[in-house]
């Protein structure tokens, strides 16, 4: 089980929006903890699930155009 933390910037848009409510809808996944916030999102699961959901939501945010993600993974968080 790992815990993860990132937040979207789309660039050269003047909505951001429904680019991140598109990402958001993609990371969607059973088995999946994800809870939204104003500047970031927190997913927990299992390791492929994670790594799977974080790269359906890169791909949906950058197929809208450029796009910026930071991600923290973890192990150890929350304990």
């Amino acid at each position: 089980m790992i815990s993860c933390q990132f937040s979207l910037y789309p660039l050269g848009v003047e909505q951001l929006g429904p680019v991140i409510d598109n990402a958001l809808v993609a990371l969607q996944a059973p088995g999946l903890e994800i809870e939204t916030g104003p500047m970031s999102t927190m997913v927990l699961g299992e390791t492929a699930a994670v790594f799977a959901a974080l790269e359906r939501a890169f791909v949906a945010a950058s197929g809208e155009g450029p796009v910026v993600m930071t991600v923290t993974l973890s192990n150890a968080c929350p304990v």
